[in-house]
C-alpha cells in the first residue's frame, strides 16, 4: 500500500509542477499587461504598450517573437532605446511602460509576440497577437464610369459650342467686311459718272 501511494505521488508530481507554473504565470501576468491583439495597416506602423509594476523598473525588457514563449526569438530589448531592422523599443521607467514600435508592416509580420520582463529565476511575459490588415482595393463602380463619361461628354460639348461661336463671330466679320467693300464699289462708278456729266465752265 505504501508503494502504491509513493508511485501515485510520483505520477502526480509533473501535474502539480505544471499547475504551479501556470498559477505563477497567471500571477505574473497581472504584473505585466499588454493588449491581446494589435492591428496595423500594411506598409504602416503600430505600437504596443507593455505596462509593468514600478518594482520592475530596473529589469531588462524585451520583445520576443514566436508562437511558444520558451522558443521565441528576441527582436529588440532594453536597457536603452534600441532598434532592430523595423522594430524599436523604448522604456519609460517613470510611467512603468515599455513601448514597442513596428514599422513598414508586412504580411509576414503577423505572428504571436511577447512582452517580457527578464528576472532571476522565471521571466514574466504576456502574449500579443499582431495582425496586419491588407490595403483597401479601390474598385470602379458603374456609377463612377457613368460620371466620367458625362464629364467627358460635357467637356467635348463645350469645345464644340466654343468653336461654333468662334466661327459665327468670324463669319459675321467677313460678312460686314464684304458689305463694306460692295458699297464702296457701287459708290465709285456713280462718282465717275457725276464727274463726266458736269459741264465745263
Amino acid at each position: 500500500m505504501k508503494t502504491s501511494g509513493i508511485s501515485l505521488g510520483f505520477f502526480n508530481a509533473p501535474f502539480l509542477c505544471l499547475f504551479w507554473l501556470r498559477a505563477e504565470h497567471s500571477v505574473d501576468s497581472v504584473r505585466l499587461s499588454a493588449p491581446e491583439v494589435v492591428t496595423g495597416a500594411y506598409g504602416g506602423s503600430l505600437t504596443v504598450p507593455c505596462q509593468y509594476g514600478h518594482k520592475y523598473r530596473e529589469y531588462t525588457k524585451y520583445w520576443c517573437r514566436g508562437p511558444i514563449y520558451e522558443l521565441c526569438d528576441i527582436v529588440v530589448k532594453t536597457p536603452r532605446v534600441r532598434s532592430s531592422d523595423r522594430s524599436s523599443i523604448a522604456d519609460d521607467k517613470i510611467a512603468g511602460v515599455f513601448t514597442v514600435t513596428m514599422s513598414s508592416l508586412r504580411e509576414s509580420d503577423e505572428d504571436t509576440y511577447w512582452c517580457v520582463l527578464a528576472r532571476p529565476g522565471r521571466n514574466i511575459y504576456t502574449g500579443v497577437r499582431i495582425h496586419v490588415s491588407q490595403p483597401a482595393i479601390r474598385t470602379t463602380t458603374p456609377t463612377t464610369i457613368l460620371e466620367r463619361y458625362e464629364m467627358s461628354w460635357w467637356a467635348t460639348l463645350r469645345w464644340i459650342v466654343f468653336i461654333l461661336m468662334l466661327c459665327c463671330l468670324v463669319s459675321t466679320h467677313i460678312a460686314v467686311w464684304r458689305i463694306k467693300i460692295a458699297r464702296k464699289k457701287r459708290q465709285q462708278p456713280q462718282v465717275q459718272y457725276e464727274c463726266q456729266a458736269t459741264p465745263e465752265l
